[in-house]
């Protein structure tokens, strides 16, 4: 493994302890599979209390995953920031066994920030775009 693997692996590890006390989405199983600058990439494989009355994965469940992408890329290596408004539309049903949600930043200000949120799944279903804005409150 190369300096810089072992340097994104280490970083990896201290953002995932860093998160691991965002409860609502790491239990319902949500976990960090990487991050980049302004970039987060999330999975939440889905069970049975994922879905809903009519077999589809619950919109609850695909806005959790792609909120806590959000929280990962717009905090983990900046001052703390908070969500001001969030907006999904949901673009298709999950078909796959988990959601994979990856948030890139958009734009960022000295005290505002916006964001994009792919919800797919590993089939590569489109699930949901989720637009978040940020604010720095330290």
């Amino acid at each position: 493994m190369s300096k810089s693997e072992i340097s994104k692996e280490e970083t990896l590890r201290e953002v995932q302890e860093r998160f691991k006390n965002d409860r609502f989405a790491t239990d319902n199983g949500a976990y960090i599979e990487e991050v980049g600058e302004g970039y987060a990439r999330c999975v939440m494989p889905l069970d049975e209390h994922h879905y809903n009355a009519v077999g589809s994965v619950m919109g609850g469940a695909v806005f959790t995953v792609a909120d806590f992408a959000f929280a990962v890329a717009s905090n983990w290596n900046k001052k703390p920031c908070v969500s001001l408004s969030a907006q999904i539309t949901y673009l298709g049903r999950a078909k796959g066994k988990k959601l994979i949600a990856e948030a890139r930043k958009v734009k960022e200000g000295r005290t505002t920030c916006y964001y994009l949120v792919e919800v797919t799944d590993e089939l590569g279903s489109q699930v949901a775009h989720v637009t978040s804005n940020g604010f720095t409150v330290g």
